[in-house]
């Protein structure tokens, strides 16, 4: 996850026109636009991208659009091609038929919680690695359910001063976490943490 040095994954009023709140765009610069093409970035992207088995993310990561579903015709934020090329399981309150996009990616509507979008995504991986995409809210919930093995965090030197924190709500030391990797590219460095048991 894109992180500010203060802690934010997502700056504030995040919108249709703003998903990722105020200034929360520029935690994303290191994989959008010509940084992307840096090595080490190149690195990190696949390491999360390439050979996952299956996806899991927020409704608010999803898209914009809040309470029922209604007539909405929102299919993510990523075009007829999504980048996940796997299925991917969408944390919501509100029930919605699968979404079958281009490129083996589908959206499945998760409405019983962080533990049985994980078994759908464990049965659909076969022994692939999963990722939790974000945001904030689902990243916690995997946490505390005790679902996460490491966090990456791709740490921004931007302050946000306010916004969707990824860590607030637990114990001190909780999660207890291991520093494991290091990669440092212009503007941003990318930490592995191992979550300790």
């Amino acid at each position: 996850m894109s992180i500010s040095a203060d802690g934010y994954i997502a700056g504030p009023s995040q919108s249709e026109d703003n998903p990722l709140g105020i200034g929360g765009h520029a935690l994303h610069t290191w994989h959008i636009g010509p940084a992307a093409e840096h090595p080490v970035n190149r690195q990190v992207m696949s390491d999360m991208m390439d050979g996952m088995g299956a996806t899991i993310m927020g409704r608010n990561m999803f898209g914009p659009v809040r309470g029922e579903w209604g007539d909405s015709d929102w299919r993510g934020w990523w075009g007829d091609e999504p980048p996940y090329h796997c299925p991917v399981f969408v944390l919501t309150h509100h029930a919605h038929e699968p979404i079958e996009m281009a490129g083996g990616t589908t959206f499945f509507f998760v409405t019983d919680g962080i533990e049985a979008a994980y078994d759908q995504a464990v049965s659909a991986a076969s022994d692939r690695p999963i990722s939790i995409a974000g945001g904030a809210s689902c990243a916690r919930q995997a946490i505390a359910a005790g679902i996460v093995d490491e966090i990456d965090l791709q740490m921004s030197p931007q302050l946000l001063g306010s916004g969707e924190r990824l860590f607030d709500g637990f114990a001190p030391g909780r999660p207890a976490m291991e520093l494991v990797r290091v990669l440092e590219a212009p503007g941003v460095a990318h930490l592995r943490y191992r979550v300790m048991r």
